[in-house]
């Protein structure tokens, strides 16, 4: 079979000084705008062009990040039809903003994993040391193997990098400071029973399945971390799907959905007559798990009353059983018992909510026998096509049942690349309710970039893109404290890549009259910082 090569570069200040030098004055000024220095490079081809001169590949994709039409005239310049992938570099000296970047477009590119008999070539002259850096550093590890060409002074070359961190220094790395990682992260949830509903492969999610695998042979208490959106539910269900207790019931309850008057009834039943409407005898959660899994979703939610009891009833009998609940029902006095294995869920910081009192410390520990957090989408953008492209396959069964004649869709490569360079606030709750708007609105069989983009645009709750705060559904769980944080957390992260990293300049831009005020906020509300 034929190897295909596929070249992945950026177009660079010297390719575009060179394109100058064979422009008109108009369209040369136009080309060197912004660009330093901003003078024609006569008499070179440029790194690019000088690559493209001399090998043959079979498909070109050039990152930009430069605006106008100087992009599509360099394109027809260099010939071969490359495409063009136009992204935002704020910084392009921000290891963390570039990695995102080329990480996304090398998963809309090649994918993983490759198919088969393709060759991953990238062009490293082009772009600043921090862009060399990144080609580098994934092409030697989540995309290997990749070759590298180097340009200069109309030569073009295989450049050979002496280490492969993959072979060379991850094991090593594993085996002395962290084989029981390497042991959980061992799998991918496809090869895990139970598992195969989550999508993805990367090293976050692997962690996430390793750690809840070894919790779900055992009948101890799991609480899983993650913000909203993040796949909690999925996680508990897959659990409870790998653990003996597979055959028996999987109820959840939502915290934050039900009334606090009402919350103590869902969990323990009551009696006829315990309070107004009561007007039947009724089980509840705890008594429908029997056997089974009980999976408490935003359990951050409940009141200091209900923590109260929930600790009463986690709390085993001294001789029984670790899953034996003790318990009675709302107006009665007959004590009751059931085996559930309890497995809780929050998107809040209970940890924190311990310091502030407002979350019981014994009820914690109870909770959190085992914790598993979930990475948001975010940090898992070499996911995100997997998972697009099994929500869009859902998507498309659904439609197909209650439409005859509905032609399934599928996303175009643009429409996966943005998909994976795309933030996705809301995570795959998001990027759901986007796919599926997107598949509503298109009539084509293809869901292109432009689709994703418009239909992002209309999803409830979001301004493109961003969580829209000022017009959130009051009630159902709604928090006005916790909604001001995250406006907090924007401000504070986008500042922050603002101001390069630099706290002084940050503190400024937001307003503070010291940097130490901006400190404490991004401790308080657990806000990374970046490195300069």
């Amino acid at each position: 079979m034929p190897t295909r090569r596929v070249l992945v570069s950026w177009i660079g200040y010297a390719d575009f000084r060179a394109l100058a030098a064979t422009l008109p004055p108009d369209r040369a000024a136009e080309v060197l705008r912004g660009l330093n220095p901003p003078t024609p490079l006569s008499g070179q081809a440029g790194p690019l062009k000088t690559l493209l001169d001399h090998e043959r590949f079979d498909a070109v994709h050039l990152l930009t990040s430069h605006t106008g039409p100087r992009n599509r005239w360099y394109a027809e310049w260099v010939g071969g039809g490359p495409v063009l992938h136009r992204v935002t570099v704020r910084n392009p000296t921000d290891y963390v903003e570039v990695f995102g970047l080329v990480d996304g477009a090398l998963a809309g590119v090649v994918g993983l994993p490759r198919a088969a008999g393709e060759e991953l070539c990238v062009h490293l002259s082009p772009g600043t040391p921090t862009m060399t850096a990144v080609w580098v550093l994934l092409g030697k590890s989540k995309y290997r193997p990749a070759t590298f060409y180097q340009t200069h002074e109309g030569r073009a070359w295989v450049t050979t990098v002496p280490f492969d961190l993959v072979v060379d220094y991850v094991p090593t790395v594993l085996r002395d400071a962290d084989a029981r990682l390497q042991a959980l992260a061992a799998d991918g949830p496809q090869d895990v029973a139970g598992f195969e509903a989550v999508a993805g492969d990367g090293p976050a999610v692997r962690l996430a399945v390793g750690r809840a695998r070894r919790a779900a042979r055992r009948d101890v208490s799991v609480l899983l971390l993650g913000e909203s959106g993040t796949g909690k539910e999925l996680f508990a269900r897959a659990i409870h799907a790998a653990s003996p207790r597979r055959d028996r019931p999987f109820v959840a309850i939502n915290c934050a959905a039900v009334s606090r008057e009402l919350l103590e009834s869902e969990f323990f039943g009551h009696k006829k007559g315990a309070f107004t409407g009561a007007d039947r005898d009724r089980d509840g959660a705890f008594t429908a798990a029997d056997g089974g899994t009980l999976f408490l979703d935003e359990v951050g939610e409940c009141d200091p009353a209900m923590q109260a009891k929930l600790l009463r009833v986690l709390q085993p009998p001294a001789d029984g059983p670790p899953c034996l609940r003790a318990f009675s029902r709302v107006g009665d006095t007959r004590p009751l018992s059931s085996d559930v294995r309890v497995i809780a869920a929050t998107n809040r910081d209970l940890l924190g909510g311990v310091a502030a009192h407002q979350f019981r410390e014994d009820l914690y520990y109870r909770l959190a026998v085992l914790t598993v957090k979930l990475p948001p989408l975010r940090d898992r953008r070499g996911d995100v096509p997997a998972i697009a492209g099994r929500l869009l396959e859902r998507i498309n069964r659904e439609f197909a049942r209650q439409e005859p004649g509905y032609r399934p869709k599928r996303l175009s490569a643009a429409a996966v690349r943005f998909a994976a360079a795309h933030p996705w606030p809301g995570n795959v709750r998001q990027l759901q309710n986007t796919l599926t708007q997107a598949a509503v609105l298109t009539d084509a069989e293809v869901i292109d970039r432009r689709d994703l983009e418009d239909a992002l645009a209309e999803v409830p709750g979001t301004r493109a893109g961003v969580p829209d705060l000022l017009g959130l559904p009051l009630g159902n769980g709604f928090s006005l404290a916790r909604h001001l944080e995250e406006v907090q957390r924007h401000y504070l992260r986008r500042a922050l890549a603002e101001a390069g990293g630099v706290q002084r300049r940050a503190a400024q831009l937001l307003g503070y009259k010291n940097y130490q005020t901006l400190a404490a906020q991004l401790d308080r509300l657990r806000v990374e910082k970046p490195d300069r």
